[in-house]
């Protein structure tokens, strides 16, 4: 009997984060699709930096995230393809600091690309529109999972600080 690679913890650990992805990306009213965004749920894209279970989940709420979002089919495909590369990609980087740049620069890169497609649709526009999408992109990527993780890991621990479930030191990365 040959043993699987996925375990039933793994497949159920995948699925739980492809449906916060799709849940998050879906239901949160703020800009999630177009030239702004600032898709909460691609913080979660560091998460293969821990554990590479993430990787397939991530790929999958991605798809459902577009394909339940967003009415142009090239979206399904290379929205999909953003942030399955940055996942791959940070699994592999060398350290906390440098994981969330795969996320950005994928993002930036191939979403940027997409719309100034969508919005030239490949004339002579589009370069000075895919510098412009990959900046906002970026931006908007860069915020969420570079700004958003510090911000809200800070809030919980003090928060559970406060009420008592860590105290002071749990929760601190090593120098």
């Amino acid at each position: 009997m040959s043993k699987s690679r996925f375990s039933v913890h793994r497949l159920t650990l995948a699925a739980v984060i492809a449906a916060a992805y799709a849940g998050l990306t879906l239901l949160l009213p703020i800009p999630q699709y177009g030239p702004v965004q600032f898709r909460v749920a691609e913080a979660m894209t560091l998460l293969p930096f821990l554990f590479p279970e993430a990787i397939p989940g991530l790929a999958v709420g991605c798809f459902l995230a577009n394909l339940l979002g967003s009415p142009y089919v090239l979206d399904w495909v290379f929205g999909t393809l953003a942030t399955l590369l940055a996942a791959l990609w940070t699994a592999r980087m060398p350290n906390r600091y440098l994981a969330a740049v795969p996320p950005v620069v994928c993002n930036a890169l191939i979403v940027g690309a997409e719309i100034a497609y969508f919005s030239t649709l490949d004339g002579a526009a589009f370069l000075p529109a895919f510098a412009m999408n990959a900046a906002t992109v970026g931006l908007g990527e860069a915020l969420v999972c570079f700004i958003l993780p510090a911000i809200l890991s800070a809030v919980f621990c003090q928060v559970l600080r406060s009420i008592g479930w860590i105290k002071e030191g749990d929760l601190t990365l090593p120098q």
